[in-house]
């Protein structure tokens, strides 16, 4: 018997969650054949397997979270049908024999982990049809709709509108017999008799019209699904009001004048559950300011000389190598240039050790739709120009897609993160640990300068260095800087190593 177990998932990252398994037990598997699917906060990662044979009983089931070497399933030799434990599928009765079949939550996407269940178009004891929308779940990305996995009587539904339910939760039980269960569950997602409606309205809403009195039949909803909302108590508010001081005694005393109902803040606000790529670069991203000794010094480049010597050549450098030619290959053959000068930027801190690196992995940070990731391109000092270009433009490609590894994002020495591309005059970067220096790129912006006496309008670009003080002095991280100032200004002393 062969054991699958979690491989590593890289620098920093201890737990996954089992997305899928594309084999079930019984099932003959080969060598390196695809048996599941993990992801992590960052990256979806394939466990092959490690051995041919029949897949034995699978230990971690879809949606549960697993550490590293943790074990997800065994490998046996033999018949399968000897060799494996009965599918689940044959274990338990099937609905159309009388059982009953559990609703799960569907798979939710990379770094989803759990969803909030806004409505059911379903109540309990209602028939259902295989493929039938039951209910729809909101996550912070998209809204999913949930079909019935069999034909049969929707007997239980376990997770009411509003509750939220993690990646592996039950949502509801179907079953062929027709017996409706009597739980709590199922009790509670039943429509409430006082308002005669399938929809659940805003908690303040039901709050306001207990505090008026308010009968909820009488008030008509402006929310999804004609829900009703504060807003709409609030109008309907006022006429009973106004009927009340008209039936009055006379002899009654004037009330003071009541304050108008104040607008609710929290109905007006959204409260977004944390995607768990966001939780873990924040987590880093203060683990960083709480470990180094972050220090940022800055200095201004004029653009011009890079400006025009790529505008001489873009055109035959994209016939020649099938790439644009742009500014981050000049930025990282400038940033290669200065850290042999200065190899303690390219170093970092292992305990009481330094450990100085002889090679220049350049990370190049990238924003994605669910957030910054950092590929890296392995020894940068020793590419061309058009090998960087192709580089970056292939990392950024598979980082909007989402489809970067976890080892394309290990091993950096040192970072570029260009916040240029959106518009930022001016920047302070976080390190990325353990890395003991991060470059941060500017927008380009013509300004009056003196050059020789006159005023003249330049392109300049503010540069900014955050690095380790620990590590890294004043001097050394001045003198880097000015090196990648010069060799900007002056790409030839790049050709001469100067």
């Amino acid at each position: 018997m062969t054991e699958v177990r979690v491989p590593t998932l890289g620098e920093s990252v201890t737990e996954a969650t089992v997305a899928t398994w594309f084999k079930k037990p019984g099932d003959a598997v080969a060598v390196d054949e695809m048996l599941c699917e993990l992801e992590t906060d960052k990256v979806t990662v394939e466990v092959p397997a490690p051995s041919a044979g029949v897949m034995g009983d699978i230990v971690a089931a879809e949606g549960d979270t697993v550490g590293v070497n943790a074990l997800l399933a065994n490998i046996v030799a033999g018949d399968a049908a000897a060799a494996a434990p009965a599918p689940a599928a044959e274990a338990a009765p099937a609905a159309a024999s009388g059982g009953s079949v559990d609703v799960m939550v569907p798979t939710l996407g990379e770094s989803v982990t759990e969803a909030t269940v806004s409505s059911w178009f379903k109540a309990v004891g209602d028939t259902v049809k295989q493929d039938e929308m039951l209910c729809e779940l909101e996550t912070d990305k998209v809204s999913v709709e949930v079909p019935a996995p069999t034909s049969g009587v929707l007997t239980e539904i376990t997770a009411a509108e509003g509750a939220t339910v993690d990646a592996s939760a039950k949502l509801a039980v179907i079953s062929a017999s027709g017996v409706v269960a009597s739980t709590p569950a199922a009790v509670a997602a039943a429509p409430a008799p006082a308002s005669n409606k399938d929809v659940e309205n805003a908690p303040s809403a039901n709050k306001l019209m207990a505090e008026k009195g308010i009968d909820p039949t009488s008030v008509q909803g402006s929310g999804r699904d004609g829900r009703i909302m504060k807003e709409d108590v609030a109008g309907a508010a006022a006429p009973v009001a106004a009927a009340v001081a008209a039936v009055a005694p006379a002899v009654a005393p004037a009330a003071a004048p009541r304050a108008p109902v104040s607008t609710d803040d929290a109905a007006r606000e959204e409260r977004v559950k944390m995607t768990r790529l966001r939780q873990t670069i924040a987590r880093r991203l203060k683990d960083s300011q709480n470990t180094a000794a972050m220090l940022t010094t800055y200095n201004e480049v004029d653009m011009g000389e890079v400006m025009a010597l790529r505008n001489q050549y873009k055109d035959q450098f994209e016939k020649k190598h099938g790439v644009r030619l742009g500014f981050m290959s000049f930025f990282t053959k400038a940033c290669c240039h200065a850290l042999r000068e200065v190899p303690e930027v390219n170093a970092e801190i292992d305990g009481t050790d330094i450990v100085y690196k002889n090679f220049v992995h350049m990370g190049v940070a990238a924003g994605t739709p669910t957030g910054l990731v950092v590929p890296v391109i392995r020894d940068a000092d020793a590419m061309s120009f058009a090998e960087i270009e192709k580089a970056i433009a292939e990392k950024g490609r598979r980082a909007r897609d989402g489809k970067l590894s976890m080892a394309e994002m290990q091993g950096g020495t040192f970072t570029l993160s260009n916040g240029g591309v959106y518009g930022s005059l001016m920047s302070s970067p976080i390190l990325n640990p353990p890395q003991s220096g991060i470059l941060g790129m500017h927008k380009i912006q013509d300004r009056p300068m003196a050059i020789n006496g006159e005023v003249v309008i330049r392109p300049m670009m503010y540069l900014a260095l955050s690095y380790d003080h620990r590590i890294v002095d004043g001097k050394g991280a001045v003198t880097f800087l000015v090196r990648v100032k010069e060799a900007l200004e002056d790409p030839r002393r790049l050709l001469m190593d100067l």
